[in-house]
């Protein structure tokens, strides 16, 4: 590539990523520099302020056209503004969480836990803009082996250590299996460019290269179900979220699964939804293949709700709630209504706001009591009634009860998958169930909160990240459930939202 090509890229389209890239190098090189014996809570702040003005950038880049640099590798479109948002979003409350978590045993590793954070939030933010497969590998990996770190950065602690282990094996097995799908796609279409698959796989129509189009959908399907922790490849995700540091499981549960259903929604519609089935009915691979993501969803709500009910650690708890919400936004995939993308997009920027705000008060609670069973949060409404109040809030929220962003989020995907032709009224069905059985151990944190007497008398004090995390988490659970049409106006601003081949 001559410096002339190089020049001529709009690299200003970049500039989100720029900023998290220069401030995870600040920080490295700061932590590298600074005396061990001297505080590192600079250098959250610092992270924090980056991912927002990198949150800023982003939101000024919504007006812009499409754009893709580097041969079609990298592209800033519609869809990759929008998710983008969330998962700076989703970094930066994490971050505040990072910034007043104290183990009991200290963490000796803190410069290194910010930026490895970013550059996890990184690797988020490429997978988002990723126009060919080497390109989304490389965020995928930039995002897996930063977790891997922070999961076990704890490490004179036994759980860390043991969750990190889970991690690197079971991610190592998924990223195998990605890769395996990743190579047939590649063998049947001679190109890494996701554009270029698109109109290659319509060519496809002999039905041996249908059966192997097939086989690379399937591998893809179970290499990314990994990812987002759905059943039966959920099994790393209560060790992992139990024994990683809880700002750590705080960014897996919202800013890791978002990433993966980005990399699903990508790859399968960009790919698949063009590819021709055996037979002239349905046309799309993709949706001759919804029965089996209907199947993965009812079973990732059947088994991560009622597993749930069996929880007495928090973080095992809201690992197995996380399977349970992983199912729920495989219902609007599983759908593929007119509305899918937007309703996917609306319940994961509820589940940031609700799991983080969430997380923030178990950390807070964990940490003084040094353990994350559920006993330490009853009498909390004693202790500290606004802590309570947005606890329940968030519980609220999860459950999808009216009034909450959790609950129109939830309202949306079940309408889409209702108003397909035909409906998917059985996936419905055990949508509304399994929404039923959460109930009771959500309802069962609320009791520890209202209704049973304090252990201890005193009172609950929120350092200033953690409190700024709740008051924000709170505020937009109750705002985007009472006024969703305001996070639909900022969805109104994308053109095309949605459409990857333009």
């Amino acid at each position: 590539m001559s410096m002339h090509t190089l020049l001529q890229y709009k690299w200003s389209m970049m500039t989100p990523e720029f900023i998290v890239l220069i401030t995870a190098l600040i920080l490295s090189l700061a932590d590298l520099w600074m005396p061990n014996d001297k505080n590192r809570r600079p250098l959250a702040w610092i992270a924090v302020v980056g991912v927002v003005i990198a949150l800023i950038a982003t939101a000024g880049l919504i007006p812009a056209k499409p754009v893709s640099i580097l041969y079609d590798t990298f592209r800033i479109d519609s869809f990759s503004k929008a998710f983008k948002l969330l998962v700076l979003a989703g970094g930066a409350l994490c971050l505040l969480l990072a910034l007043d978590y104290r183990p009991k045993e200290g963490l000796s590793h803190r410069g290194e836990f910010y930026y490895l954070l970013l550059c996890a939030l990184l690797g988020a933010m490429i997978m988002a803009s990723s126009g060919d497969l080497i390109t989304l590998f490389v965020g995928l990996e930039l995002l897996s082996v930063s977790s891997y770190i922070l999961a076990g950065i704890r490490k004179t602690s036994a759980q860390s250590n043991e969750s990190a282990l889970k991690y690197v094996i079971s991610g190592g097995i998924a990223t195998a299996i990605t890769l395996f799908g990743m190579s047939y796609i590649f063998g049947l279409t001679g190109t890494t460019n996701l554009k270029e698959m698109a109109f290659e796989v319509q060519k496809l129509a002999d039905s041996n290269y249908q059966y192997l189009l097939a086989l690379a959908f399937l591998l893809l399907l179970v290499g990314l179900s990994f990812k987002i922790s759905s059943v039966p490849f959920h099994m790393w995700a209560p060790d992992v979220y139990q024994g990683a540091p809880t700002p750590v499981t705080a960014f897996l549960s919202v800013v890791s699964k978002t990433a993966g259903f980005v990399i699903l929604l990508r790859l399968f519609i960009t790919i698949f939804a063009a590819a021709p089935a055996h037979g002239k009915d349905p046309s799309s691979l993709l949706l001759s293949m919804q029965n089996y993501i209907a199947v993965l969803a009812g079973l990732t709500m059947i088994i991560g709700n009622t597993v749930a009910l069996r929880q007495r650690s928090m973080k095992r708890l809201f690992a197995y709630s996380s399977i349970a919400h992983a199912g729920y936004l495989l219902v609007g995939f599983a759908a593929m209504s007119w509305v899918m993308i937007d309703s996917i997009w609306f319940y994961l920027l509820a589940y940031v706001l609700m799991n983080v705000g969430a997380f923030a008060i178990i950390q807070r609670l964990s940490d003084e009591a040094d353990s994350d069973d559920m006993i330490h949060f009853a009498g909390l409404y004693q202790r500290n009634p606004l802590l309570a109040v947005s606890m329940g809030i968030f519980l609220l929220s999860l459950a999808g009860i009216p009034g909450t962003a959790g609950f129109i989020g939830k309202l949306n995907i079940f309408l889409g998958a209702l108003m397909t032709e035909p409906g998917h009224y059985m996936l419905a069905a055990v949508m509304i169930a399994t929404t039923v059985v959460s109930y009771v151990y959500y309802f069962g944190v609320f009791v520890q909160i209202f209704f049973r007497p304090a252990d201890e008398a005193a009172s609950v004090k929120l350092p200033v990240g953690l409190t700024v995390t709740v008051v924000l988490c709170a505020f937009g659970t109750l705002l985007f459930g009472i006024f969703p049409s305001l996070a639909y106006q900022v969805l109104a601003q994308f053109e095309h939202f949605g459409d990857f081949l333009q």
